[in-house]
């Protein structure tokens, strides 16, 4: 399926399942079939190990950067594919200050594209463009994704570099509103 219609990428973050909310909802839940997507990229605060497990069960390729508010996920040597922290020992199950298992930014390459991935609490002030944009060229990525601020978004900033902020599958309260949200991206691959 995949060599016909590209790589399917689902794209989300700020879940904090369960600190604010049971789960997903019912509505996106039936979405989220595994194997039916290449890839998950997650901005942080998954809000335990259970929700870490779901999102490695959906895709082969599962990238995780370290949200503000983390479960305290054992420490652990990233590999190529994933962001896996269940390669370490430890465990934890609650929010916690230490240092999060999973990486502050990452950058992952989908067909043609690169995709700068990070949770977004280091961009100050929050989902500011031009800082955003500082952003994405040190990184040196086609695309940043960024959350955060709960509110999804897509910015094309400048000439065929994108801003896209998934918002919050749960519908997470922010300062400003709250709405539920999530991106799935078909990327179209060079076939030869």
């Amino acid at each position: 399926m995949a060599g016909n219609f590209g790589e399917l990428v689902l794209v989300l973050g700020d879940l904090h399942i369960p600190q604010r909310a049971s789960l997903i909802p019912e509505k996106f839940k039936r979405m989220l079939v595994p194997n039916k997507m290449q890839h998950v990229l997650c901005t942080g605060n998954i809000g335990s190990r259970q929700q870490y497990e779901e999102l490695r069960n959906l895709a082969p390729n599962v990238h995780i950067t370290a949200g503000d508010y983390e479960f305290n996920a054992p420490t652990f040597t990233s590999t190529a594919n994933n962001s896996d922290p269940s390669e370490a020992t430890g465990a934890g199950n609650g929010p916690t200050s230490t240092p999060s298992a999973f990486p502050e930014s990452k950058v992952i390459t989908v067909g043609e594209f690169r995709i700068g991935l990070l949770h977004g609490h280091q961009i100050v002030p929050a989902a500011d463009h031009s800082v955003l944009d500082m952003q994405r060229r040190k990184m040196d990525v086609d695309i940043l994704i960024h959350g955060h601020t709960h509110r999804n978004e897509v910015v094309e900033y400048d000439r065929g570099a994108y801003h896209i902020n998934p918002g919050s599958i749960i519908g997470s309260w922010s300062t400003l509103f709250a709405n539920y949200s999530f991106v799935c991206d078909k990327r179209r691959t060079n076939e030869k």
